[in-house]
């Protein structure tokens, strides 16, 4: 019989730690499946996903640049759970009797990490979010109606108030901000989190995505890098405050969506084992 295959789709993809984290959690449940990187440029986004079933794909995750384009494209042709319409954004598609079912695992994931690696509740405090894309969309979102204020600021100033218009839809519209450069370093004092959602750090040498003068004892950094120690993470570290990189919701967003395409609990240790030894 052969293996059930699983992967991930991303425009570039060649990066992702997720197939390291996948098959040790098959290897360790002894689940006959093997876990796939498939590059698909944004043009092939609806051909891939018509096709996934066909080809034997029983699941996949989705990542940058495509988790919008699946959200949309799966609304219109299969089911969306109510955590994806919400957030916007796919980032877990389920092929399971051949019809597509997408999900977002991105945001539950987040949360999990935020409080068991962070330490932070964010009922009733301000967060600052760099970034509107998908996975700011998916922090902002799942957020909702907890934090006091949620600030949103990014350098395409149309994407940002898109996220805000979406926001609204759902949740209170005073509770979220968009925010100008100028007034970055004022609204960051008033901050208790700050959530790097771009991918400004992901390479060796990139400056910070702030002003370093911004960061401030009682501030509480969580950027989504995953890959390596971003000079924000290092910056906030040598003052002392509490940060952490995107690892840990790399490996919980990960856990759920391995939790819905198999029904099985993920061996959540022994994915967190693979991922550390991937990035070293």
């Amino acid at each position: 019989m052969a293996k059930t295959i699983y992967g991930i789709i991303g425009y570039p993809v060649k990066h992702s730690l997720s197939p390291a984290m996948q098959n040790a959690a098959f290897k360790a449940l002894g689940i006959d499946a093997e876990y796939k990187l498939f590059e698909v440029a944004p043009a092939d986004v609806g051909s891939f996903l018509d096709s996934a079933s066909g080809k034997g794909i029983s699941g996949f995750n989705v990542t940058v640049p495509h988790k919008i384009a699946a959200k949309e494209y799966i609304e219109k042709r299969g089911f969306l759970d109510e955590t994806a319409r919400k957030l916007g954004a796919v980032n877990t598609v389920n092929t399971a009797g051949g019809s597509l079912k997408g999900y977002n695992t991105d945001g539950p994931g987040f949360y999990r990490s935020l409080q068991e690696d962070l330490k932070f509740e964010p009922e009733g405090k301000n967060v600052f979010v760099l970034g509107s894309g998908g996975a700011a969309r998916a922090v902002v979102m799942y957020l909702g109606n907890g934090p006091k204020k949620i600030y949103v600021f990014d350098v395409d100033a149309k994407k940002a108030e898109d996220l805000k218009t979406h926001y609204w839809k759902y949740y209170d519209a005073d509770r979220l901000m968009t925010v100008s450069r100028s007034d970055m370093g004022l609204v960051l004092s008033q901050s208790h989190l700050l959530v790097n959602a771009t991918p400004v750090g992901m390479k060796e040498g990139e400056a910070m995505p702030i002003d370093k003068e911004s960061l401030h004892l009682g501030l509480r950094v969580y950027d989504l890098v995953y890959n390596r120690q971003t000079e924000l993470i290092k910056e906030a570290s040598k003052m002392k405050l509490h940060a952490v990189t995107g690892l840990g919701m790399l490996l919980y967003q990960g856990a759920i969506a391995f939790e819905i395409w198999t029904g099985r609990s993920a061996p959540v240790d022994v994915m967190r084992k693979a991922l550390k030894s991937a990035i070293k």
